[in-house]
């Protein structure tokens, strides 16, 4: 298994990596930290011949609504919901502002979900 690689959010970051990972044929799937990236490495893995998903899988990771209808193969990514996330970030704010600077409420985990497009395929 290849190290992590990191990335600065962009699609040009994701096409660093995809270049970087392209030539490893052991190499069948890849996450993405967020969905900018994923059409980088996507356009990387095409440009060195590797299809998607047929010799890789990709996943990415926010389901902004390009992952759908601009992104080819459409991408199969972790969905999460900004506004909930949104709330509930307010709601410690607030709750901070209360107590004047109080203990933290602590972790608060906001629901996610996989949707799943034609980025991937069965493991190999």
């Amino acid at each position: 298994m290849p190290p992590p690689l990191h990335g600065d959010w962009t699609a040009e970051s994701g096409c660093a990596a995809g270049l970087a990972l392209a030539e490893q044929r052991g190499c069948t799937a890849m996450f993405t930290a967020n969905d900018q990236m994923a059409p980088g490495l996507l356009r990387a893995f095409r440009e060195r011949g590797r299809s998607v998903p047929e010799d890789v899988s990709v996943v990415g990771f926010d389901d902004i609504p390009d992952a759908a209808f601009f992104v080819v193969p459409p991408l199969t990514t972790v969905h999460q919901d900004f506004a909930e996330a949104g709330r509930r970030w307010v709601q410690g704010v607030l709750s901070q502002i209360r107590t004047h600077g109080g203990p933290s409420p602590g972790t608060d985990l906001v629901p996610t979900g996989l949707a799943v497009r034609n980025s991937t395929a069965a493991p190999r």
